[in-house]
């Protein structure tokens, strides 16, 4: 495993983070570790991405009886009648 140095901090922020991490019963480094593995999540392959969004599409059901030409029309005319 890596390490990284981070030089001139400010002392505010490494308190915050020291109390943030005090509070949830935490070592500084172990408060540190999971930020910094949450602001960089592993990249997504095209493959996992378009299984998301089979997921999601699946999960919100067909869209039978939407006219999406009779919605464009309804928002050009609240458009043109303002």
């Amino acid at each position: 495993m890596g390490q990284v140095l981070i030089p001139d901090l400010d002392d505010d922020v490494i308190d915050r983070l020291k109390t943030r991490a005090e509070d949830k019963g935490h070592s500084l480094e172990e408060e540190l570790r999971e930020l910094l593995t949450a602001a960089a999540p592993p990249q997504l392959t095209p493959e996992e991405k378009l299984a998301i969004a089979e997921r999601i599409r699946s999960a919100s059901g067909p869209l039978s009886g939407f006219d999406i030409r009779a919605a464009i029309r309804h928002g050009r005319d609240d458009e043109f009648d303002s």
